[in-house]
């Protein structure tokens, strides 16, 4: 029988950019477009300078917003960090994983790498972003019970996957190269401990990770073809008994209808369940809810988000690091609410440790609704008891940025002038970067990236 990897690869070889739909098509010109600015945005950052301090191998690849060139496993770690460090980039409304911070600097770094041109980097990112949504519908929420990050394991076959198609390896090669990405996919959620900074590095893990094991194929090398429904495949080593992987997503309508259009960009820097409770917390401020006035808040929720984003709950009334406070909805709620907004600002060290908004997190609780629709969708519902007595609702029915309600071509395009001016670029340099990423898809020579770097 042919293997699901085989099936995937089939796809992906031969897939033509010409063939890639128009939708599609500005999906991945906006992923490119959010990525690059939010690199910039991290490009000073204490985590971002670990990382490059830490790739000390020279090269002729890009690391958006840094100096000189790096060897492409390098680029695409440094940027894969920097694009999903402020968990500002984008997700996938179906499953929570962040296909452009894994696909975006695998592309680039391996686009420029190996000289490759403006339509083998779309017929990349088109590969890699759909093959890491597609994986995500197969098992909902198992890697994340078993104590997993999704875009972390999940990551590294689209971005094997979209390399192999973008340096245009035969069929049999790519399902090597997602037979091999398969030991190499790793990620575990401990971050959320305390705040610390491995998840950051996830999605950079992913991309450069994919990227060998795409060039490992193409050298030769061999890996299982079965790595997805095997006894001992990635759905297996990654998952939990009591849900059960259902292939049918992986493979089903593969060319015809893409998932990839249902990727959602951030209007908040944080993480991507906490979307809604920051709009509906919005919602009550604009109802004239004053942060005094709160008795307390309730949230309804679902239950697999409990464990990520709002136990234990010590942590999450008074985050230990402002990464942590992305995470903690206690916070996403109380920050909406006092400062209607959830930016850069609102995750800095001082937003963060303001005992009037601590104070406020502790009045934030939740309560699990079995008839949630997570993961299939992203609500929030808010019941704010006044200290008069009072109750007034707020509901967020879905993901703003989303499916239901996308951010506007303007939106992007202000988010990433802020990104690239919080980074220390000015205006006209984050101009003359809008149009480079505008054509980017034809161009001849991907040495054109080289003015991405600082």
């Amino acid at each position: 029988m042919t293997a699901l990897a085989e099936d995937l690869a089939a796809w992906a070889a031969g897939l033509r950019a010409e063939a890639v739909p128009g939708t599609v098509r500005r999906t991945a010109r906006r992923q490119l477009l959010d990525v690059v600015g939010l690199c910039v945005a991290a490009r000073a950052t204490d985590y971002v300078r670990a990382v490059v301090a830490a790739s000390d191998t020279a090269g002729p690849c890009t690391a958006i917003g840094q100096a000189g060139g790096f060897d492409m496993a390098s680029a695409a770690l440094i940027n894969g960090a920097a694009a999903h460090g402020e968990d500002f980039d984008d997700t996938f409304e179906g499953a929570p994983v962040h296909p452009g911070a894994v696909a975006v600097p695998a592309l680039l770094a391996a686009c420029e790498a190996h000289a490759r041109s403006g339509a083998d980097l779309l017929r990349g990112l088109a590969v890699a972003s759909e093959t890491i949504c597609r994986l995500a519908l197969v098992a909902p929420t198992a890697q994340h019970r078993a104590g997993f990050h999704p875009t972390a394991v999940l990551g590294v076959f689209g971005a094997a996957a979209g390399v192999a198609a973008a340096l245009e390896l035969t069929a049999a090669e790519t399902a090597n190269a997602l037979g091999i990405a398969g030991s190499m996919a790793s990620g575990i959620i401990e971050y959320l401990a305390e705040g610390a900074w491995t998840k950051r590095l996830h999605p950079g893990w992913a991309a450069q990770s994919g990227a060998r094991a795409a060039r490992l194929a193409q050298a030769g090398f061999t890996g299982p073809r079965t790595v997805f429904e095997g006894t001992h495949g990635v759905f297996s080593a990654f998952g939990v008994p009591e849900i059960t992987p259902d292939f049918g997503p992986l493979t089903d309508g593969l060319g015809e209808t893409w998932r990839m259009a249902d990727v959602a960009f951030k209007p908040y820097a944080c993480g991507t369940i906490c979307q809604p409770f920051i709009d509906a917390a919005i919602v009550l401020a604009g109802q004239g809810v004053a942060a005094a006035d709160v008795g307390e808040i309730r949230c309804n929720v679902g239950e697999g988000t409990v464990h990520r984003l709002w136990e234990p709950r010590a942590e999450k009334i008074a985050p230990s690091t402002p990464y942590s406070a992305k995470f903690s909805v206690p916070y996403c709620v109380a920050v909406g609410l006092a400062d209607r907004a959830a930016g850069l600002a609102q995750f800095t060290p001082g937003r963060v440790a303001d005992p009037d908004l601590l104070a406020l997190a502790a009045k934030v609780h939740y309560d699990i609704d079995p008839e949630n629709a997570y993961p299939a969708s992203y609500t929030a519902h808010l019941t704010a008891t006044l200290e008069s007595g009072r109750t007034i609702e707020a509901a967020q029915p879905h993901l703003r940025g989303g499916r239901h309600a996308p951010l506007t071509d303007d939106a992007l395009a202000a988010k990433f002038a802020d990104n690239v001016a919080f980074g220390g670029w000015p205006a006209e340099r984050a101009a003359a970067l809008a149009a480079l990423v505008d054509g980017a898809f034809e161009m001849d020579d991907p040495a054109a990236l080289a003015a991405l770097r600082g």
